[in-house]
C-alpha cells in the first residue's frame, strides 16, 4: 500500500517508522526540513512521566509508549532517554498532584510522599519551606527530542521511506488519499495521515473547531555554580495546577535545564509569532525560582516559542477522515511521549483498513 504523511514530527515520523515495518511504501511531506526546527516535536528534551492528575487512560498508556520506545531504541541502535525520576509537587489540599497520587497509587504504582525535612535531604535544589505537598516516582524522565528526531528520519529514509522535506502541502484530498502540492501537482496514494500539527486545521478544515494552536514560550537557564552538581543529578519536576503550571527538565545529556508553562496561551500564529520576550515568561519564571533554592540567582540564558495544538480536555484526535484519510492531532503539551505509539497504532489501523475503537483509544477511553 502507498501511504502520504504530512508532517514530519514526531507523530508523523513515528507512523512512517510503524508503516514501513509493515511493509507499506511510505513518502513523509514537511513544509520545512526534516526535522522541522519549527515543529511542535523540536527541542533538546521532553518529559515522560506516569503522573497524569485523574486521566487514568493516559497514565496507564505511559506503560504503553515506554514499550514502544524500547522497540525503537532496538532498532536505531542506541537508547535517547534519560531516567531521571520525577518529582511531582504542589499545594497540601486538593489539586492535581492529590489526584496524580490518587490515580498512581489505584494502578500500584509506588510513590513515596516526602515531609518538608526529608524533600529537602533528598532534593535539596527544591526549597522545600516554600512547598505544600511532594511525592517522588523512581520513572520517568527526559526524552532526548533532537537527537531522536534526527535518527528516526535517519533511520526510515534508510529503509526506503521517501523524505520530502521543503514540501508545502496546499490540499488534501481524503477521500481519493490524494496530496496536492503549492505548485499543483498530484500527489496519489492509498491512504493519506496528515499529522501536521499546529497547521493540521488548514489542510483538514473540520478540526478547527476542536483545536487550537497555541503559542508557549519555554526557558533556558542556568543555576548558580554553587548548585551546579546538585542539577546534574535533579529530578524532572512538575507542578502544573492551573495557577502555577511549570515543569521543569533537567540538565541531561548535554542538554540545558528547561522550563516551561503548561498554562496555555491558546494564541498565536505559527508561521509568525515565534520571537519571546522576558516579559512573557515572568509569570512562569517567578513561579518557578519560588519553588528552587536561590532561584532569584539562576540567569535565564535563552527563550525558545513552541505551538502546541490544544484540544479542550487536552485529548488526541485520531481518526478517520473520508474515504482514504487520516488525521492525528493535536499535542496539547503533552504528545511527544506517545508520538510512536499513537504512530504505531495509526499504522496498524491503516493496515487493516478500519479505525476500530483507535479515536477512543486515543482519547485515553478504553484503557
Amino acid at each position: 500500500m502507498k501511504v502520504s504523511i504530512v508532517g514530519a514530527g514526531i507523530m508523523g515520523l513515528g507512523a512512517a517508522w510503524a508503516l514501513e515495518r509493515l511493509g507499506h511504501q511510505v513518502t513523509l511531506f514537511d513544509q520545512g526540513a526534516i526535522p522541522n526546527p519549527l515543529g511542535s516535536s523540536h527541542d533538546s528534551h521532553r518529559a515522560i512521566r506516569y503522573a497524569y492528575g485523574a486521566d487514568a487512560g493516559y497514565m496507564r498508556m505511559v506503560a504503553d509508549a515506554y514499550e514502544i520506545w524500547a522497540r525503537l531504541w532496538a532498532d536505531l541502535g542506541e537508547t535517547l532517554y534519560v531516567e531521571t525520576g520525577t518529582l511531582c509537587l504542589g499545594d497540601a489540599g486538593a489539586g492535581w498532584l492529590h489526584r496524580s497520587a490518587e490515580t498512581l497509587a489505584a494502578a500500584g504504582h509506588a510513590l513515596e510522599w516526602l515531609a518538608p525535612a526529608e524533600l529537602e535531604r533528598r532534593f535539596p535544589m527544591v526549597a522545600a519551606d516554600r512547598v505544600g505537598a511532594a511525592f517522588h516516582l523512581k520513572s520517568g524522565g527526559a526524552l532526548l527530542a533532537d537527537r531522536i528526531l534526527a535518527a528516526l528520519a535517519r533511520l526510515v529514509a534508510g529503509r526506503g521511506v521517501e523524505l520530502r522535506p521543503g514540501t508545502h502541502v496546499s490540499a488534501v484530498e481524503p477521500d481519493r488519499g490524494w496530496v496536492t502540492l503549492e505548485d499543483g501537482t498530484i500527489v496519489g496514494a492509498d491512504a493519506v495521515l496528515v499529522a501536521a500539527g499546529a497547521w493540521a486545521s488548514r489542510l483538514v478544515p473540520a478540526l478547527a473547531p476542536r483545536v487550537t494552536p497555541s503559542r508557549q514560550v519555554l526557558a533556558y537557564l542556568t543555576p548558580p555554580p554553587s548548585l551546579a552538581a546538585l542539577w546534574a543529578e535533579a529530578p524532572l519536576m512538575l507542578d502544573i495546577d492551573p495557577e502555577r503550571g511549570f515543569y521543569l527538565l533537567p540538565p541531561v545529556a548535554g542538554t540545558g535545564l528547561k522550563v516551561g508553562d503548561h498554562r496555555f496561551s491558546l494564541t498565536g500564529d505559527p508561521d509568525a509569532d515565534r520571537v519571546a520576550v522576558e516579559a512573557e515568561a515572568e509569570s512562569m519564571l517567578a513561579a518557578c525560582r519560588a519553588t528552587l533554592r536561590q532561584g532569584e540567582q539562576f540567569r535565564l540564558d535563552r527563550l525558545k516559542t513552541c505551538f502546541y495544538t490544544v484540544e479542550p480536555d487536552e485529548k488526541f484526535v485520531v481518526e478517520p477522515i473520508g474515504l482514504a484519510g487520516w488525521v492525528m492531532s493535536p499535542c496539547s503539551g503533552h504528545g511527544f511521549k506517545f508520538g510512536p505509539l499513537l504512530g504505531s497504532a495509526v499504522a496498524g489501523a491503516i493496515d487493516a483498513g478500519e479505525a476500530g475503537d483507535l479515536p477512543a483509544w486515543a482519547r485515553g477511553e478504553t484503557i
